[in-house]
């Protein structure tokens, strides 16, 4: 074998047949008609190793001759030696494109960022609320301590101390009325029994017919003015009951979070004076950034409070006069017909507002119905 090796190749430059020259066209034939046919050519070198510029070649043949738009991985294969039990291994993966990444599959592309967890949402709202709340209630404590400052606007607290002062007074009037409705819807009560029971002894006693006819008259009309007045009365407690329960309610919801904002604003305004009064250097200013942020944030809620808070109490004003004017003329020109004995004056004052009265068993089902 040595010997051979160390010789020089000698190249047969004669002449071909008309058989080599007819075989060696029919091949190239064969090699145009089949491209595969150059896959199985595996040139090898003269020390025995494989050619790999003809495995480049061969793998961009078969990625030029797949189909595009199959949404698979590009393919290349590669040759091994002699040696190993497959002639060829074909291994599935992507190729680099042009600018050296790799291509992206298609379909939907979700970015990474855009993926927000809720339990670090949760976690961070608890931590604003926290944070919130620990100032507020400092600057509370700092307040009733007489040690912190408070923004106090005293026209519109002396307002809110009025409307909290006169609910008071109006809760007493309602609380009053209640029970003198009570007592006149007993007290009427008992003056329709009363005349049954005169009516039912004027049938039975011939000597006493004309007495106990005329007390039971009597107390039959006591009863139906009674019932009139009693109207009365539940229509000037229903309207005050309106207008404390729910319209000054209503009112004072408001003053509550005018009076949160104005915590909140104090809160945010002592914590950025105190920045301010220490030093400033690169930690600090980011920090002293972000409270000025915080402190123009709760002053426009402040201030957008303390708008709604006097409208409501302008309004309110006027609603109060208004209604409280009606009620108390109809509750005092009841009174005095009832007392008066003037029984038209007193059905006379229950048409100017309006108001009907139930008829007793009204609201009970007939015996039609109820069969």
């Amino acid at each position: 074998m040595s010997e051979h090796s160390s010789e020089s190749t000698t190249v047969d430059v004669s002449h071909p047949s008309a058989e080599e020259v007819q075989s060696g066209s029919e091949e190239s034939a064969m090699a145009q008609e089949s491209p595969k046919n150059s896959a199985a050519e595996i040139p090898v070198t003269s020390n025995g190793q494989l050619d790999d510029s003809h495995e480049h070649s061969f793998n961009r043949d078969l990625k030029c001759s797949l189909p595009v738009g199959l949404g698979l991985s590009e393919t290349k294969i590669t040759s091994h030696g002699f040696d190993g039990a497959k002639e060829g291994v074909v291994e599935a993966g992507q190729f680099p494109s042009k600018g050296g990444r790799a291509q992206q599959k298609s379909g939907p592309v979700v970015l990474a960022d855009e993926v927000k967890n809720p339990a670090m949402e949760k976690l961070e709202l608890v931590r604003k609320w926290s944070l919130n709340t620990y100032k507020c209630t400092r600057q509370i404590i700092s307040e009733k301590l007489g040690r912190g400052s408070r923004t106090v606007d005293l026209e519109l607290e002396a307002q809110i101390d009025i409307l909290r002062d006169n609910k008071k007074k109006y809760e007493n009037i309602l609380r009053l009325a209640q029970t003198l409705s009570t007592q006149l819807f007993q007290m009427v009560h008992t003056q329709r029994q009363l005349g049954d029971a005169f009516a039912d002894l004027s049938l039975k006693s011939l000597e006493l017919h004309e007495e106990f006819g005329y007390n039971a008259d009597t107390q039959k009309l006591l009863a139906k003015n009674g019932e009139t007045l009693l109207g009365a009365i539940n229509f000037f407690i229903a309207s005050v009951n309106t207008l404390v329960n729910k319209t000054i309610e209503d009112t004072l919801l408001t003053v509550k979070q005018y009076e949160s904002a104005r915590i909140e604003y104090d809160a945010y305004r002592t914590d950025l004076e105190e920045l301010n009064l220490g030093p400033r250097d690169a930690n600090t200013l980011p920090k002293i950034e972000q409270s000025q942020q915080m402190f123009q944030v709760h002053k426009e809620k402040y201030d957008k409070m303390r708008n709604d808070v006097s409208i409501k109490l302008k309004f309110l004003e006027e609603n109060k006069v208004k209604v409280l004017h009606n009620q108390l003329v109809l509750f005092h020109n009841a009174i005095a017909a009832y007392f008066a004995g003037n029984q038209k004056q007193l059905e006379q004052t229950l048409k100017q507002f309006h108001i009907k009265l139930k008829t007793p068993g009204a609201d009970a089902p007939s015996w039609l119905e109820e069969q």
